[in-house]
């Protein structure tokens, strides 16, 4: 199961608390300072694909700093606390109204800032003070909760309404093991599946009026908006397939009209069900009605599949 939206507690580590101590022969204040509390922080990781190892422990909290000691011995530094994530998902802070959108690997990115380890007494001595009985203590973390969304699932996305042969091909190309079956909403979560480097998922079939929350479409629209490409799939037993088309383009635009800018590859799919010449024609009459090129594709048809991957190995992502 894919989860793509959870909330969390997060808790950063209390700084530790300053010493109060002496010389042996009260030669002067030695207390050392506390060491600083551990922040929580979070990073994108290119392995992780979904919340669900988040979703499991929910609880962040981070290491306390430990007190200082005589001698003028600082405290240890607590531990960080660190989540690993999808590059673009989102952090809200639910007490703050703040948004933190994790958007580079390799970069940390802070929610909970760890608390400052307190001064030792040795810090607060001076001539007139030269033997100082008090030191800080450590301050507290930052406490928060969050409300995180997977705003991104793939580098491609298969569109197109149900049995389309979205998780077939994704299959084929993937090596993915996305269930199939010959009847609608077979898939009722995206499924992912890796080719090369670039990620593909299969998007559960949209539907007329997917875009007002008709179907199972709507829920994973939102994952559509950052894929670079789609594998806009129509099948050749559609009765009208320039409408099954101009279906799916509808509601992708109801929901966010910026989607007409992502780049498309139109295929249509399941042509081993018809012979090679009617493929060949019905791609040409949708092509020519639709102003756009389409080409016939089976998952039993390997230089239809090797054109596929071709095209798909040329194009241009950006991480």
């Amino acid at each position: 199961m894919l989860i793509d939206e959870i909330t969390i507690q997060t808790k950063a580590g209390k700084g530790g608390n300053g010493s109060v101590s002496f010389f042996p022969q009260r030669q002067g204040p030695c207390g050392g300072d506390g060491g600083n509390g551990g922040s929580v922080i979070v990073k994108a990781k290119r392995e992780v694909k979904n919340l669900n190892a988040v979703a499991q422990k929910k609880d962040f909290i981070a290491e306390d700093g430990g007190a200082g000691d005589s001698f003028n011995k600082s405290g240890r530094n607590g531990k960080d606390c660190i989540l690993y994530v999808p590059l673009h998902t989102e952090f809200t802070n639910i007490q703050l109204n703040r948004v933190v959108v994790i958007s580079q690997y390799d970069t940390e990115y802070v929610l909970c800032r760890g608390g400052q380890g307190g001064r030792g007494n040795d810090r607060f001595k001076s001539a007139t003070n030269q033997t100082p009985r008090y030191a800080e203590p450590g301050k507290p973390g930052e406490e928060y909760e969050f409300k995180v969304v997977l705003k991104f699932i793939a580098d491609i996305g298969l569109i197109g309404l149900p049995n389309a042969g979205k998780s077939s091909l994704l299959n084929e190309l993937t090596h993915a093991q996305a269930r199939v079956a010959p009847y609608p909403f077979t898939t009722l979560e995206p499924n992912l599946g890796a080719f090369g480097e670039i990620i593909l998922a299969d998007i559960p079939g949209l539907i007329e009026g997917a875009s007002q929350g008709k179907g199972l479409g709507f829920k994973f629209l939102k994952h559509i908006e950052k894929v670079q490409l789609f594998l806009h799939c129509i099948s050749c037993e559609s009765k009208n397939p320039t409408e099954v088309y101009r279906v799916v383009r509808k509601e992708l635009l109801e929901y966010n009209p910026l989607l007409k800018n992502k780049k498309e590859i139109v295929l249509l799919t399941k042509v081993d069900l018809i012979t090679p010449q009617e493929s060949k024609d019905l791609a040409a009459k949708i092509g020519k009605e639709l102003n756009l090129e389409v080409f016939p594709m089976s998952v039993y048809d390997v230089d239809a599949l090797e054109k596929l991957k071709l095209l798909l190995s040329k194009f241009k992502y950006v991480s």
